[in-house]
């Protein structure tokens, strides 16, 4: 898909030197809305995410995703020549990303205060699992690690089952969404109050940690730790997902008054309403069990389909549970573009999730998916930083790029 209009970032060179899920997403969000992120590879074997999860033909699903509307191009950082190339490469950026190891740019002579000689406008994002300082920032991180210590798998699953991971990397998107968040705010610092470059610290246990709500207040004013509570939630109700007659499910949040009210209505049973088992949320919480009995045995009498159309014509609040295929050829994400089909020379024609959100006059894109390895060599090495042929060679045959 393609369209007329230059996205916000048009003009902002970025530099993603990073590798997997967190750093990458950054870079996706960025390409996604009109920058130029140049993403860095190792020669050798290039970002792991290419070999990581679903393949077709040799061909990774994440790869193409998160890669999508990238240059790539290919460079062994860790060798003096490599570093002078990173260098070349850094002075035309806005913004670096890596989320490599704590310590591993250092190691190559290529860290903050190196480059910020090289650039003093460079926004630097460093993302990993623990940070850069702190008694375990030198220990390898993964999004799994940290979505078990930011105290979201312990609230995470039923009561009587162990804490509950995530099917995806959660950690490691919700990491590069506060990510972009900061070098939105990096960016603007420098170029509409007239400041320098500067480096951020992302680490991926305190966004998912930050976006638990009030559990640190909580255990500090009432000395109480939230445990887990299934699909219910422990401060409204109803709250949960239920099998309706057709052996589909639904889920339901009433988490205001009149919401509840609807719910009774949407069932067939205002009579709830003045039900004292019933009447106040406190009330509702207090017999949930009885509440999500009732509800069942309804939802027990009725399809999926019906239950929709009753939750509709009462206002209720009430979602299917969808699967990827129910998204697809659901009409209201088709009206929105939620989705959209680009062209792959690998896969061919290619479903993916558009770029959100949606802009009023500078709408994001999608104008391919991940590249092959080191497809941008000759643009970005000979055309943007002009290096000539035997510079070229003399790279590629020291396995350099």
């Amino acid at each position: 898909m393609t369209n007329d209009t230059n996205g916000p970032l048009d003009g902002l060179v970025v530099l993603e030197a990073g590798s997997m899920i967190s750093g990458p997403t950054v870079g996706r969000f960025m390409a996604d809305f009109g920058a130029t992120v140049i993403k860095i590879e190792h020669p050798a074997f290039g970002d792991h995410i290419r070999r990581f999860g679903p393949q077709k033909d040799g061909v990774g699903l994440w790869h193409k995703y998160l890669s999508r509307n990238k240059q790539s191009i290919t460079l062994n950082i860790s060798t003096d020549e490599g570093a002078a190339v990173f260098e070349d490469l850094v002075g035309e950026a806005d913004l670096l990303i890596e989320n490599f190891r704590p310590g591993t740019l250092e190691r190559w002579n290529v860290g903050w205060e190196r480059l910020s000689e090289v650039n003093d406008d460079l926004v630097m994002l460093r993302l990993s699992g623990f940070g850069q300082t702190g008694p375990y920032s030198e220990r390898p991180g993964f999004g799994t690690l940290a979505e078990a210590m930011s105290g979201f798998a312990y609230l995470n699953g039923f009561p009587d089952s162990p804490p509950l991971l995530p099917p995806t990397g959660l950690a490691d998107n919700i990491a590069a969404l506060f990510s972009t968040f900061a070098v939105m705010f990096a960016l603007y610092h420098r170029d509409v109050h007239g400041g320098g470059g500067q480096y951020i610290d992302t680490s991926l246990i305190e966004p998912i940690f930050g976006l638990l709500g009030p559990q640190p207040l909580r255990y500090d004013q009432l000395g109480a730790i939230e445990s887990r509570s299934g699909n219910r939630s422990t401060s409204s109700a109803p709250r949960n997902v239920y099998r309706t007659g057709d052996d589909r499910w639904v889920a339901i949040s009433a988490s205001a008054q009149p919401l509840a009210e609807r719910t009774f209505d949407a069932i067939g049973r205002p009579d709830l309403k003045d039900d004292p088992r019933f009447e106040t949320n406190e009330d509702r919480l207090e017999h949930v069990d009885e509440l999500d009995a009732i509800i069942q045995d309804w939802m027990d009498d009725h399809s999926r389909e019906e239950v929709l159309d009753a939750f509709e014509a009462a206002d209720a609040t009430l979602a299917p549970v969808y699967n990827v295929e129910d998204i697809l050829n659901d009409e209201h994400y088709a009206a929105r573009e939620a989705f959209l089909t680009v062209d792959d020379p690998d896969l061919g024609e290619a479903v993916v999730q558009n770029a959100f959100p949606k802009f009023s006059e500078t709408p994001g894109r999608v104008d391919h998916l991940g590249p092959s390895l080191g497809e941008h060599n000759d643009a970005v090495y000979r055309d943007r930083l002009g290096y000539d042929e035997s510079v070229l060679s003399d790279l590629e045959a020291e396995d350099v790029i």
